[in-house]
């Protein structure tokens, strides 16, 4: 009987061709990448609470004697 070989992917097959498609996908990507925008909140804007302060809220921060 003959042997045929099998086809299998190796380790450093699989590893080469995963960098190959990793460094594919950077390529393509960068020039999808949109320019930033300026930041138009003031630092008092920045530092206002994003929640309502609720009873819960007031007395956790009594509770653990954070200043409110």
């Amino acid at each position: 009987m003959k042997k045929e070989p099998r086809a299998t992917l190796g380790r450093r097959e699989f590893l080469r061709t995963l960098g190959a498609g990793a460094g594919v996908a950077v390529a393509t990507g960068g020039p999808l990448a949109v320019e930033a925008k300026a930041d138009t909140e003031t630092n008092d804007e920045k530092r206002k609470s994003r929640y309502r302060e609720t009873a819960e809220v007031k007395t956790f921060y009594r509770v653990n004697r954070y200043p409110s």
